[in-house]
């Protein structure tokens, strides 16, 4: 997870910036790219594409919220003895469901998120991931409460750490969806441009082809599952660390349950915190409150989470950093992977009372 930033000018800082945030939802989304960063869409297209090629830009896709879409999906910590370690990340990232598998500095030191489609039963599977990667204790911390998920970068380093801004995507956004209905044809349009879009005048020609369709009949498509709630938006990500970002710092608190939804909205707020959460506590793990940090060095972090703690009166607090990352993909949905998996390990929902 080491290696230097590419060096990047002002105008690649720019485009990154608005793409995290502001990516355009149009037929040809690098021309409006390139009007809004002041560049020739021909430069903004040849910049993209060295960017990806450095390892900078891991992706442009939509981004799709995975409970709206159906899918059962939690954060798990696991507990795995040193030794045991590579082979244990071998076996959480080769399900299909897994799209984040980190190592972090804590006695559970393994801790992937885990999806699956609807019809299949989570616990089953992570008592299965436990089982095979030899855990000696796993949690299942799934999101009680939604804050905030959005994580947006500043390249340029203008932006104060303690910044706040309105957050991109919240729980009463992901609840727009449970009054709609998943149609058939809104799963082809997903399973359609899942994938890494390609950086070229036309990048929605290719899927809406595959599809059947107009780029604009596909471009209409997806403005219209961002309105009913399945799309949270479409966007550049970023591999943090070769972006600059060194220090992916979870901060994880121990709030009071009476004051915690309060808590929670207030620390959404800041833009440097990329995710929020509520999730439930045990007797070997007492945090409920989940910020997500990343910033350009661990002091930074740990300067930002001791402020955060004295301005808000949070003394039982934690930050895990990221040592490791096993793997980073954006989940595939729908795709017959994950039945193969489910077929060849899923023994029972019973397996879970052994991986306490």
């Amino acid at each position: 997870m080491s290696g230097a930033a590419p060096a990047m000018d002002a105008i690649d800082q720019a485009l990154l910036n608005e793409m995290q945030d502001k990516s355009p939802l149009v037929r040809e989304p690098f021309a409006e790219l390139a009007a809004r960063t002041g560049a020739a869409e021909a430069d903004v297209i040849a910049r993209l594409r060295a960017m990806r090629a450095s390892g900078v830009l891991r992706q442009v896709s939509p981004i799709f919220d995975t409970k709206a879409l159906g899918y059962v999906s939690s954060l798990v910590a696991m507990r795995v003895p040193e030794e045991r370690l590579k082979d244990a990340a071998e076996i959480i990232n080769a399900h299909p469901g897994v799209s984040h598998n980190y190592r972090r500095t804590h006695a559970f030191n393994m801790w992937f998120t885990i999806a699956v489609p609807p019809g299949s039963d989570l616990e089953s599977h992570v008592a299965a991931l436990h089982r095979l990667a030899g855990a000696e204790s796993t949690r299942m911390l799934p999101t009680l409460r939604l804050f905030k998920i959005g994580v947006t970068l500043d390249m340029t380093g203008e932006r104060a750490l303690d910044h706040r801004s309105k957050p991109q995507y919240t729980h009463e956004q992901r609840e727009v969806a449970a009054s709609h209905t998943l149609t058939p044809r809104d799963i082809e349009v997903v399973r359609a441009v899942q994938g890494d879009l390609a950086i070229e005048r036309d990048p929605f020609a290719a899927p809406a082809k595959a599809l059947g369709t107009s780029p604009d009949g596909l471009i209409a498509a997806l403005e219209d599952l961002q309105r009913r709630g399945y799309l949270r938006r479409f966007a550049a990500i970023l591999r943090h660390r070769k972006a600059g970002f060194g220090a992916n710092g979870m901060a994880v608190w121990n709030v009071d349950p009476a004051a915690v939804l309060d808590m929670g909205q207030t620390m959404a707020g800041y833009t440097a915190i990329s995710h929020c959460y509520l999730r439930p506590q045990y007797d070997d793990w007492k945090y409920n409150l989940f910020t997500m940090i990343h910033a350009r060095k661990k002091e930074e972090c740990e300067d930002f989470v001791k402020r955060l703690a004295e301005e808000h009166g949070l003394g039982d607090y934690a930050v895990l950093y990221s040592t490791t990352e096993y793997k980073k993909v954006r989940l595939a949905y729908f795709t017959p992977e994950f039945d193969a998996w489910e077929r060849a390990n899923v023994r029972g929902k019973e397996e879970l009372a052994h991986a306490g």
